[in-house]
């Protein structure tokens, strides 16, 4: 598995701009150690605050590091966010309890606690803790006031645990004290880790990429997946994607050309850009079968990306017969994008996910083995096919 990775790391290193392939299998240890991003969730809304409590968040590492930083939003609310306490810890197993002699408390410039003021993000200073590839990590905020709604990503598929009475809770090793769960994330949007990674990958997107219909708190997404590959080759990948999000329109969340830099190339240490967006703007309401107003989203995307110097794959619009908003008339438009996608030119390299998940038999309608019943999702198998599409573009 190591020498796959090192191999994949030598194509990626190949494959983005400005940079060339090292002559050694060995991707080149950075001179210095670098900020990478290691974790990603979007923010997706808001949910009612929890004043007084603690909240252990519980997030996947892709890959490892001798420090982390730790993103936290406000980006939604309308009032300052008051953060009494903030920390991190390895997770001992399943459930909030820590591991020993890892819990660490954050600061903000030297202090333990800080206020985001509405509508920003901030970041932790640099907490000395060495973790792990694929690790679990415990991300704990202590709210001691209400400070209005709460920014947090919704279709997290991960449980994480709450703290009633939370003012002393945020530094418990144990987690007996955490005897309530959400499935949301609340504030925490990303994880940077300080080592030797060679960059990171951000999968943007709607809910194919958020993860619907993968079992939840097993990290299958397709994001994960991809992780699981390129892990070897010290490559970091983001899942900013959004249930529910959508190109062209305000969905859930902001459309994609307005979250595209705080979701995307502001993160840590990008050099590959993967989107899969465009789905809910052609079964939504309101109507979007304009193919030439997707082209021209697309086009503007990858200037921005390419701007910054990150390269931008693009993965076609998979099939959706069968889901309540099937019509032909937007299967047409379905494969008018794809064609774009494929064809236009806009993108650096293409994954053709459709032509990986559909039926044969049906090719408006995804294979049935990948299909969790909704007909417009992936299953745990499904997810893994879009992951190795998504591969073998970002390698070719």
């Amino acid at each position: 598995m190591a020498k796959v990775g090192r191999i994949l790391a030598v194509l990626l290193l190949a494959m983005l701009p400005g940079l060339a392939a090292p002559a050694l299998a060995h991707p080149q240890p950075a001179a210095l150690p670098l900020w990478t991003g290691s974790w990603e969730t979007a923010p997706s809304g808001t949910a009612a605050a929890r004043p007084g409590a603690a909240i252990r968040n519980v997030v996947h590492l892709s890959v490892g590091g001798d420090a982390v930083r730790v993103r936290l939003s406000n980006r939604f609310g309308t009032a300052p966010l008051n953060l009494g306490a903030v920390t991190v810890a390895l997770r001992a197993a399943a459930g909030p309890d820590a591991l020993p002699g890892t819990l660490r408390a954050a600061t903000f410039r030297g202090v333990p606690a800080v206020t985001v003021e509405p509508g920003q993000d901030t970041v932790t200073d640099p907490v000395p803790l060495r973790v792990p590839a694929a690790a679990d990590l415990l991300v704990t905020v202590y709210t001691p006031g209400d400070s209005g709604p709460a920014t947090t990503h919704q279709t997290a598929l991960q449980t994480s645990y709450v703290a009633a009475g939370g003012a002393d809770r945020a530094a418990d090793t144990d987690g007996t004290g955490y005897r309530a769960t959400v499935t949301r994330w609340y504030y925490v949007t990303g994880v940077d880790v300080l080592g030797d990674s060679a960059g990171s990958v951000v999968a943007f997107g709607d809910s194919l990429t958020d993860g619907n219909g993968s079992t939840p708190d097993t990290n299958r997404r397709w994001p994960d997946r991809l992780a699981d590959t390129l892990r070897a080759g010290r490559y970091g990948v983001l899942n900013a994607g959004i249930s529910g999000n959508r190109l062209l329109h305000d969905g859930v969340g902001p459309r994609a050309l307005t979250r595209l830099d705080p979701d995307a190339l502001d993160r840590a240490g990008v050099r590959a850009l993967v989107v899969l967006e465009g789905i809910n703007d052609i079964k939504g309401s309101p109507t979007a079968d304009d193919v030439t107003a997707y082209a021209d989203a697309y086009r503007t995307l990858v200037a921005r990306a390419h701007a910054r110097g990150i390269r931008v794959i693009g993965v076609t619009l998979t099939p959706f017969r069968g889901f309540a908003a099937y019509t032909d008339a937007r299967e047409a438009v379905r494969q008018q994008v794809n064609g774009f996608i494929r064809t236009g030119g806009a993108f650096d390299a293409v994954a053709d996910a459709d032509a990986a998940v559909r039926d044969p038999d049906d090719q408006s309608r995804i294979l049935p083995a990948y299909d969790p019943g909704d007909h417009l999702h992936f299953n745990d198998t499904g997810m893994a096919a879009v992951a190795d599409t998504v591969l073998k573009a970002l390698t070719s």
